[in-house]
């Protein structure tokens, strides 16, 4: 049995910087933390993007080339790539509606709240829309950092790239579809990377946290 908690995975995880390409990450271990960002909470339940799972060294090249050549792209066995919807539509909430109505019964009040959710969200402007999809996953990247963590797994969350090539190397537009951030997953190189011996940097709890009573 694990006695390690939450924190103790937090205090272990960092992002790193230097991957052993020798080590792979084995499927199960994969397939728990794509069960975590399958799981992940989103408004309005719509979970407004797609998760691409990239292991083909061609491609993985290509898009560390997007990414100023961060090599953890290249040397981690597996590229999870965050990809937000670029619009919210009618048809993609009529999808959400589907998924509701078969798992909780044909409920009027799941229609009315979605038809709603519709009027509201459908003639937004198209940046707007698309600025709530990019957020909702950051709270998936959240989920899958800690479970990347409490599976022992070394990941690095990766802002650093180039959307529009990344978008083009894997056609993601015509999908409907933009990409958000990347994240590596792998084994950490203890020899080689820099980072590893350094501690933890993080504010303390009275310089971030404020209790109101």
């Amino acid at each position: 049995m694990n006695s390690k908690t939450l924190n103790d995975h937090l205090n272990w995880r960092y992002a790193t910087k230097k991957m052993d390409p020798a080590k792979f990450v084995p499927q199960d271990k994969v397939d728990a933390i794509i069960e975590a960002v399958r799981m992940a909470p989103t408004s309005s339940g719509t979970q407004p993007f797609e998760l691409l799972v990239v292991t083909n060294p061609d491609l993985r090249g290509q898009i560390a080339k997007a990414a100023n050549g961060q090599a953890q792209i290249t040397d981690g066995s597996h590229l999870l790539i965050f990809a937000a919807w670029d619009n919210y539509t009618a048809e993609r909430i009529d999808e959400v509606v589907e998924l509701n109505v078969a798992a909780r019964g044909d409920l009027p009040l799941i229609h009315g709240y979605y038809d709603t959710l519709k009027a509201n969200y459908v003639p937004r402007d198209t940046e707007v829309n698309y600025a709530h999809a990019a957020r909702q996953v950051y709270i998936a990247l959240g989920i899958a950092l800690v479970a990347a963590a409490e599976q022992e797994v070394d990941s690095t969350p990766m802002e650093g790239f180039d959307p529009a090539a990344v978008d083009k190397i894997l056609g993601l537009r015509e999908s409907g579809l933009r990409s958000v951030i990347l994240m590596p997953l792998g084994y950490r190189d203890a020899a080689g990377d820099w980072l590893l011996p350094m501690g933890k940097v993080r504010k303390s709890r009275d310089a971030i946290v404020t209790q109101i009573s």
